[in-house]
């Protein structure tokens, strides 16, 4: 078995697919318009879909912006120098960098949706 993606569902495929594009620095494969996929050097995709591709699913199916558990997370050389760079686009900042008792630098956000997106370093030398 391979790990292929998270997949967030979303109303607005446009809008949080050019969130996660200035975010990771990569541009999304668009196979469709209700489908864009963001690969980056760690291999697995975070993939983002229109409701429409998860709609056989009836009332079954994901809400957008209703997530409360996930958290989207990659890492990041350096937390402040990334957190810098995207401070004018992040609406709701949930914590600036910090280090966390582990060790690791980390900044939380959210992403137009309402997800988690947590940026971290792990601990050096």
């Amino acid at each position: 078995m391979e790990f292929a993606s998270i997949r967030i569902i979303t109303a607005d495929v446009d809008r949080l697919t050019a969130f996660y594009e200035r975010v990771t620095g990569e541009v999304a494969a668009r196979p469709a318009p209700v489908f864009a996929e963001i690969r980056t050097s760690g291999g697995a995709g975070l993939a983002i879909g229109s409701t429409a591709t998860v709609a056989m699913l009836g009332e079954s199916a994901p809400r957008p912006g209703s997530n409360a558990t996930v958290i989207v997370e990659f890492q990041v050389d350096d937390v402040d120098a990334e957190f810098a760079r995207l401070r004018e686009v992040l609406d709701d900042v949930v914590l600036e960098p910090t280090t966390m008792p582990w060790g690791n630098r980390s900044t939380i956000f959210r992403d137009p949706d309402g997800n988690f997106v947590n940026l971290f370093s792990p601990p050096t030398g």
